[in-house]
């Protein structure tokens, strides 16, 4: 019997011709120092020949329609079993997305809504729960004798008929930011006072402002109330106005409409056409919660069922795990004839609930935006779809799961991986966390080192057999036994060096807090899943010092901050930096701009005419014409995958033959042409 994939002279990226033996039906680790080929191993060779070769068996029918991996740069892979993978990063979410959508529980529950609620008939009574719902049967209110039939599950859906009709089923609506219309009350309505007249509208709407008796030769602050609402929100009429250009001789009388401050934003937003148009506008708006809905994203019908008393949009409001407690409780809330129905469709939801309880995500609410969620949250979704499915003969390929997982909650990731592996599934997990990886039964490090110096096997065994091997970098860490690079500050001189406060008001799960964080030290915000550390940072820290820094107003929740003199924030977060072919690491380093400036500036460039753009492999001269400066090219076989090969005329460079030929001199003498110093590492 096979027990183990095959794998003969690997090359995906940076592997060096490797061969190695991966057991099957085993959790089996891949671990080693960044960019040192653990993706590729896993994701480039394992995945993409799982895949491919699943779909190598459909018809070419249907490959065509479909995204096919391309073939791994690998000899031979035998055994392989058809593969999925949990990408490190999941898409991030449409704004109509949310937990419940996500994790597909919100269906469940819309059943339950619709088949087994009290639904109320059009003159405002309630019926008690009966079969004849589910039978698509009329409905008979007793108290008014009205006809009437239930809502569908797709009827209770804020995605299609079931949505609020003022937000779509966003559960948000666009507003003026008032706010921002008079940012600076000190300056008068002639200097420019009003800022969306500045940028949304004609000057001349200064002088029908006068007009409509407005002073506008005094400062904003110092004008009556009246005045001011005449500004915001005075009526649209039409004055006759003299009108002089500020910028010319030219002057004049005309009738003009009067566009308060409110109407000029409303105005524009209403003729919005692209992207550029909404970056206009959007500086004047908010995000508010939908007056009609509250946020619920529901329209008032799709409100209307009662279950167990409260309604859909209530039970949705509620944390996972109270919800399962109340769903536990429905079939015996209703007429005994329904029970069986009812225990089947809450079976259905009480198992999907239970896997994403045990990956922690317990505290987490059905209508939680999903694009609030955090990265590994978000991959817990998909690790508890996958599981759901119970399949078998299946190569799951886990792409670092433990990012933003709490120690708490490994056992829950680890207990799933082993309910994998019981259903005759093999597991291939990509991490660097050690309490996860000492899980595994067989574990592969690559290295030594990352990128050219990585891509060889160095280890490989039980995890016993890794602690005890002097070639692993990882054996003294799973051993407890690594030491600490540097020392703590001493808790006394913590804050020495200074202080930045920040109070908050509530949001999402966390409470109003009032923290101090010391400037000049390495803090780390640490929390179990959903204790707010996303909030904390993201939302709450890096956007009001932003604000304070900028003299911009703070974000709603954020009662105050002090920066103690940070004058900039830098944000790196967990989102890819890119996913353009002609992105590389000079240039989001701006690196390639300043190697375009120095031979720009060089005899050679000098005396054939080139400047820095020239040296552009996006736009430039220089740029290869076979390509267009993306170092491959494409070749469309048909029915197969795409192939990719390194452009036969400029050998993967991106630049033309003539690039080749200008020269810039180090200070040891030594001549590089930009093709050649693009083509070394970082640290040549």
């Amino acid at each position: 019997m096979v027990d183990h994939i095959e794998i003969r002279g690997a090359r995906v990226h940076n592997l060096k011709n490797i061969d190695v033996d991966v057991p099957l039906n085993k959790i089996v680790g891949i671990a080693g120092v960044s960019g040192s080929g653990k993706s590729s191993l896993a994701l480039g060779v394992l995945y993409a020949e799982g895949s491919r070769r699943y779909l190598d068996a459909l018809s070419t029918y249907t490959r065509r329609r479909m995204t096919q991996a391309p073939k791994a740069d690998v000899d031979e892979v035998l055994y392989v079993p058809a593969a999925l993978a949990l990408h490190q990063r999941p898409g991030v979410p449409g704004i109509r997305s949310t937990f419940g959508t996500g994790t597909e529980l919100l269906n469940s529950l819309r059943l339950m809504y619709s088949r087994l609620a009290s639904h109320r008939c059009p003159n405002g009574h309630y019926l008690a729960p009966t079969l004849a719902v589910a039978a698509g049967q009329e409905l008979i209110c007793p108290e008014c004798g009205a006809r009437f039939y239930a809502p569908s599950a797709e009827e209770l859906a804020f995605n299609s008929q079931g949505a609020c009709r003022t937000c779509g089923g966003t559960g948000t609506v666009q507003t003026v930011d008032r706010a921002t219309l008079v940012p600076d009350e000190s300056l008068t309505i002639d200097e420019g006072a009003v800022a969306p007249w500045n940028s949304l509208m004609w000057s001349l709407m200064t002088d029908v402002c006068r007009a409509m008796g407005v002073r506008t030769d005094v400062p904003f602050r110092d004008l009556t109330d009246v005045e001011k609402e005449i500004v915001y929100d005075g009526p649209a009429e039409k004055k006759h106005i003299f009108y002089h250009s500020k910028n010319s001789e030219q002057a004049g009388e005309l009738d003009f409409t009067y566009y308060s401050a409110v109407r000029t934003v409303e105005n524009a937003l209403s003729k919005v056409k692209d992207e550029k148009g909404m970056k206009r506008v959007e500086k004047f708006l908010r995000q508010d919660i939908c007056p009609d809905c509250g946020g619920s994203r529901l329209c008032a019908a799709a409100r209307a069922p009662r279950l167990q008393g409260i309604p859909l949009d209530e039970a949705c409001r509620m944390t996972l795990s109270n919800l399962v407690a109340w769903v536990s409780g429905v079939p015996a809330a209703l007429p005994e004839e329904m029970r069986p129905m009812a225990q089947s469709i809450c079976e259905s939801f009480q198992t999907v609930a239970k896997r994403l309880m045990d990956l922690g995500l317990g505290y987490l609410a059905l209508d939680r935006a999903a694009a609030t969620l955090s990265t590994g949250e978000r991959q817990r979704m998909q690790l508890a779809r996958a599981v759901r499915n119970r399949t078998t003969g299946v190569l799951y390929v886990l792409d670092e799961p433990s990012i933003g997982l709490h120690p708490a909650n490994i056992t829950g990731l680890t207990g799933v991986m082993q309910d994998l592996i019981h259903d005759g599934n093999s597991v291939i997990l990509v991490d660097h966390d050690t309490q996860i990886l000492s899980e595994a039964d067989w574990l592969i490090e690559m290295g030594p080192q990352a990128g050219a110096g990585g891509g060889q096997v160095i280890a490989q065994g039980s995890i016993p057999a890794i602690e005890a091997n002097a070639a692993s970098r990882i054996g003294p860490f799973l051993a407890g036994k690594a030491q600490c690079l540097r020392p703590q500050a001493p808790q006394s001189e913590l804050f020495a060096l200074g202080r930045i406060q920040l109070s908050t008001n509530a949001i999402h799960t966390v409470k109003p807090l009032d923290i101090e964080i010391p400037k000049g030290r390495l803090t780390v915000v640490t929390g179990v899943s959903g204790s707010g550390k996303t909030t904390l940072v993201l939302e709450s820290l890096v956007p009001g010092l932003n604000a304070a820094i900028h003299g911009q107003k703070l974000p709603e929740h954020v009662r105050s901050i002090v920066p103690d003199g940070i004058t900039q924030v830098k944000l790196i977060d967990a989102a890819p930096i890119g996913i353009n072919v002609r992105s590389t690491v000079a240039t989001y380093a701006n690196v390639h701009d300043e190697l375009r400036k120095k031979f720009a500036a060089t005899p050679d460039a000098r005396q054939a005419g080139y400047k820095a753009g020239d040296f552009s492999y996006n736009t430039g001269k220089l740029r290869c014409p076979v390509c267009d400066g993306t170092g491959s090219i494409s070749l469309d076989v048909q029915f197969l995958p795409d192939v990719e090969i390194p452009c036969p005329e400029c050998r993967g460079s991106r630049y033309a033959k003539e690039a080749g030929q200008i020269f810039y001199t180090s200070k040891s003498g030594t001549r590089y042409s930009l093709p050649q110093l693009m083509d070394m590492d970082v640290n040549t």
